[in-house]
């Protein structure tokens, strides 16, 4: 059986959390944890449940509760939300904007904090402390999310994703980054340390057509469809680099596309996202995606429902 000691130490390694962060999350001190971790003292019965709750939600869990996954769409089904009350509220477009592209730069690497991103992206400054791509990611992702949140108000219900559409994202998403920013690879490319094997580059531009087709459909199952063609956006990979990020702009398009509270992928939950983005693309088991999605999207309302 894996010591407390052990699973906490996996927790900070793939969140990045500082202790402090880690001792907040599981509410208690910076003192008690870091005795848990050096193992001076063990956990009570309830901080291990919550230790335990947190490998699952950082690292990912084996198990699903179909009872729990049901409930859980539900509840981020009422969480309804529109493009237009975004772009109304100059406060919140700012903390989501910032919020998402931290996170999104982050999971691929990126070392800039949130107050980073703000002071780049909205009070334009030069931060000697991170480099000029890092910098030029923030800003062309706020570029990127601006376009798709323009085009969602401009067309409302008549928006619809094309090929051109996400050709266009990605070229503000990766302008002055990579030189075919905006063309769809090719050549066969790989992820490393995932075994999902991706589309072959000359089939590109014909799965991306039948993949918008599919998102212009009206859902039955609105979190199933989000997590699904997440899953096969990604599978497809279709850009020599960015595929991560433009595909979670397109989620959270989709989402605002269907009035819902837009999800926003935590950095420190890249490896569960990863885990079960994987399940999808190679086992097809969507539902740990579906959950994960939702929980995302019940997180975002949070932030949502605080601004009013």
């Amino acid at each position: 059986m894996e010591k407390y000691s052990t699973k906490l130490a996996r927790i900070l390694t793939a969140s990045g959390w500082t202790q402090e962060e880690l001792a907040r999350h599981l509410g208690v001190s910076f003192v008690t944890l870091n005795a848990w971790i050096n193992e001076k003292s063990q956990p009570r019965p309830g901080f291990r449940q919550k230790i335990d709750l947190a490998v699952a939600e950082i690292l990912g869990s084996d198990e699903l509760d179909q009872k729990e996954l049901t409930q859980l769409k539900k509840l981020a089904l009422e969480k309804k939300f529109s493009v237009k009350n975004l772009i109304n509220d100059r406060d919140l477009l700012e903390k989501i904007t910032i919020n998402l592209t931290y996170h999104s730069n982050a999971t691929e690497g990126s070392t800039m904090t949130e107050r980073d991103v703000e002071a780049v992206i909205y009070n334009n400054k030069v931060l000697r402390n991170h480099t000029a791509i890092e910098q030029r990611e923030a800003i062309n992702h706020q570029v990127a999310l601006n376009f798709l949140l323009d085009e969602l108000s401009t067309k409302g219900r008549h928006f619809t994703v094309t090929p051109e559409l996400i050709r266009a994202t990605h070229l503000r998403l990766m302008n002055s980054i990579i030189s075919d920013a905006g063309e769809f690879r090719n050549h066969s490319v790989r992820i490393h340390g995932a075994y999902v094997p991706l589309a072959n580059f000359m089939k590109i531009s014909k799965l991306i057509k039948v993949w918008c087709d599919d998102f212009n459909q009206k859902p039955a199952d609105k979190i199933a469809v989000l997590a699904r063609l997440h899953a096969e956006f990604e599978r497809i990979h279709p850009f020599s680099d960015g595929n991560g990020r433009t595909g979670r702009l397109l989620l959270f398009a989709q989402a605002l596309h269907l009035n819902l509270a837009p999800p926003v992928i935590k950095k420190e939950r890249r490896l569960a996202y990863y885990k079960y983005l994987e399940l999808s693309q190679t086992r097809e088991v969507p539902e740990p995606l579906e959950k994960f999605i939702a929980e995302a999207i019940i997180e975002t309302s949070g932030i949502v429902e605080g601004s009013d």
